[in-house]
């Protein structure tokens, strides 16, 4: 049986938004690879963080639920199929908002790592950009605040390092045909964005956290 991300898969892999951008040369540094470092990107999506992490050397096991993003491992990120520390560095970006128990997740993603974690996601802003979002991609579950983002790791046992903020601009169009979003339900999600779109209705922007946490030692 087919699932919406098997649907989207070669979408997310030609999306300017999850294949370009200075938050991407972010993560993939606050990564640090090169020769030697095993890495797992869960929720590889399109394979992006994956593909310039292995141009560096890095050797990247990717995992993801969706069958159609190719992924080495189809599995979800509250249940990783590796033992405690397998990776040196647990790589996610751009898709926290999409896990059912993100607590569980991340706690996942603490175990399976034997050193660093590093996280890209959309940060909260309103409920009616939440609303947005979800009319817009119902596998959408929520968007974190700073503080919440920085409770999950404080609660998984991390040490923040590095925090990073940055702000992405989309296609209007683009954005809402990447879900299949049409007719009233893509016009309700223009006026719930209005706040955040450009004049003319052709862009909209939202805000996106990059945090890297170790491991606390003993």
């Amino acid at each position: 049986m087919s699932n919406p991300w098997d649907e989207r898969a070669e979408l997310y892999r030609t999306s300017v938004t999850h294949s370009t951008g200075d938050d991407l040369d972010a993560v993939v540094e606050l990564c640090n690879p090169h020769a030697g470092v095993k890495v797992l990107d869960v929720a590889t999506g399109g394979g992006h963080v994956a593909r310039r992490l292995r141009e560096q050397g890095a050797e990247v096991v990717t995992l993801d639920p969706s069958p159609g993003m190719r992924a080495d491992v189809v599995a979800p990120a509250e249940d990783i199929p590796f033992t405690d520390g397998s990776f040196d560095v647990v790589v996610s970006r751009i898709a926290a908002h999409h896990f059912g128990d993100l607590g569980k997740a991340i706690g996942e993603m603490v175990r399976v790592s034997n050193r660093v974690l590093v996280i890209e996601d959309m940060l909260y802003r309103t409920e009616e950009e939440q609303e947005a979002e979800k009319l817009r991609d119902p596998t959408h579950h929520r968007s974190l605040s700073i503080e919440e983002w920085h409770e999950l790791f404080v609660d998984a046992g991390l040490e923040i390092e590095q925090e990073l903020f940055f702000s992405k601009e989309h296609d209007m169009d683009e954005w809402l045909a990447r879900t299949g979003c049409t007719g009233d339900e893509a016009g309700r999600v223009r006026e719930l964005l209005a706040p955040f779109t450009s004049a003319d209705g052709s862009t909209w922007a939202n805000d996106y956290i990059v945090l890297k946490g170790r491991k606390s030692q003993g």
